[in-house]
């Protein structure tokens, strides 16, 4: 689903939420300012601000400092895009609990949820990384040299590594 125009009301507290358009991914998320501090991210947009290299600023600079007003993050949230019904689908190892539209795809986030996403993603990159190191990266920097860096981060096997450290560890 292509981002909403139109202002919508936050899915925890029925407040108005604002917009904050973020450049480099050419998307507007959705801030519950006013209210408790939610973030809504139409279809396929958490995936570009879920991991902590990725451009998250402009979200963080929006809440910082803020008092947001507490919420029942247990209650169903109704979809502001759809309509439909919200379910909760964990994230971070199951410390977080996203709230997700089955319909539309759209995805809210209680405050402070996306910071521990990023948190955990973090975390798992460098267990990864450390992994990936003691297998073969001094084999790798043999063949390849100072292109070496690069191929690890693009190579297959680090999709194998980030499974086995997300499935076992």
């Amino acid at each position: 689903m292509a981002d909403v125009i139109s202002h919508i009301d936050c899915p925890a507290c029925n407040e108005r939420m604002e917009k904050v358009f973020m450049p480099e991914a050419g998307v507007n998320i959705d801030i519950c300012l006013n209210g408790c501090g939610g973030l809504f991210f139409d279809n396929r947009e958490l995936e570009k601000f879920d991991e902590s290299h990725e451009n998250a600023d402009k979200i963080i600079e929006a809440v910082k400092g803020k008092t947001f007003k507490a919420v029942n993050e247990d209650e169903v949230r109704i979809c502001p895009c759809c309509g439909h019904p919200m379910t909760k689908m964990g994230a971070a190892n199951g410390a977080v609990q996203v709230d997700v539209c089955n319909t539309c795809g759209g995805k809210f986030l209680d405050h402070g949820e996306l910071e521990k996403i990023r948190e955990y993603q973090a975390q798992d990159d460098s267990a990864v990384d450390e992994l990936m190191n003691s297998v073969y990266r001094e084999n790798l920097h043999e063949v390849l040299g100072n292109n070496a860096n690069r191929a690890i981060k693009s190579s297959p096997r680090r999709q194998f590594f980030e499974n086995l450290i997300k499935n076992y560890l």
